[in-house]
């Protein structure tokens, strides 16, 4: 796909209206005056300069296909548009825009790689399809039956496929759960320990009534504080480029943590 030589063909009309949405979005989009650059830069003209912005890049990669027949500067303005150099220090805007247009793009049968690079895929023939081609981690997290508590504070991570800042949010979810059950304003360890104490337990995973059951509930106490040792202070103290996390890893990671959210709502 990097050849500049080959031939494309012209794009149908909603895939482009979903790429145009997509790039002239308002929070997470192109600015006005990169839009301009950009047309330029791959000699599309920019026939409707004063309407909205998703309105105008449509309007004129329609323009430019109906004469042309082909959509080869369209996929140069998105690669130009999406280079990751223009991306440094906003990786989180370069990873939702990139998922968002793979969900359309899915369907002409290509998908932009982290390097801003196109990719031929087989085209997506449902939006489901479309969908889990973009955000594959997601996905398989829904196969896996994770706890619902972990979409609620990593959202944005998940739909970028941020591995590194999925966990680490997934992890802060656990003492935020904590402290909501119990009222206790403390973090980490002491949170843990004043929250499961087995003289006066704030939280109990079972009646404590053997000494199997005591402890049963102080290795969960355990889980949660290695939890913490090891993933959430880890990440917040070490560069994503130094403690690096892959697919593999965080489902294990988020498999343990969906696990601790079951047993902190057992008897909620």
């Amino acid at each position: 796909m990097e050849k500049t030589n080959q031939f494309h063909p012209p794009i149908e009309g909603s895939v482009l209206e979903g790429i145009a949405k997509t790039l002239g979005d308002t929070n997470n989009g192109l600015t006005g005056t990169e839009i301009s650059k950009f047309l330029q830069e791959v000699n599309i003209p920019d026939i409707d300069p004063l309407n909205s912005k998703w309105k105008r890049l449509y309007n004129a990669f329609v323009d430019f296909q109906n004469k042309k027949q082909f959509s080869n500067n369209i996929l140069k303005f998105i690669n130009k548009s999406m280079a990751p150099s223009r991306f440094v220090g906003k990786y989180e805007q370069f990873e939702f825009l990139r998922a968002e247009l793979n969900k359309r793009i899915a369907f002409i049968g290509l998908e932009l790689s982290e390097r801003g690079k196109f990719i031929k895929t087989q085209n997506a023939l449902t939006i489901t399809e479309a969908e889990q081609r973009a955000n594959k981690l997601k996905s398989k997290l829904e196969q896996r039956n994770i706890h619902p508590t972990i979409y609620q504070y990593c959202k944005a991570e998940l739909l970028a496929e941020n591995y590194f800042h999925t966990v680490f949010e997934a992890t802060k979810s656990i003492a935020e759960t904590i402290r909501q059950r119990t009222g206790l304003k403390e973090d980490g360890a002491e949170l843990v320990d004043k929250a499961f104490s087995i003289k006066n337990p704030l939280i109990q995973i079972n009646d404590l009534s053997t000494e199997t059951k005591e402890s049963e509930h102080k290795g969960f106490a355990n889980l949660i504080k290695g939890v913490f040792g090891m993933f959430r202070n880890t990440t917040a103290h070490s560069a994503k480029i130094i403690w690096e996390i892959n697919e593999s890893d965080a489902l294990d990671i988020l498999s343990t943590i969906s696990l601790i959210h079951r047993r902190l709502n057992i008897n909620e």
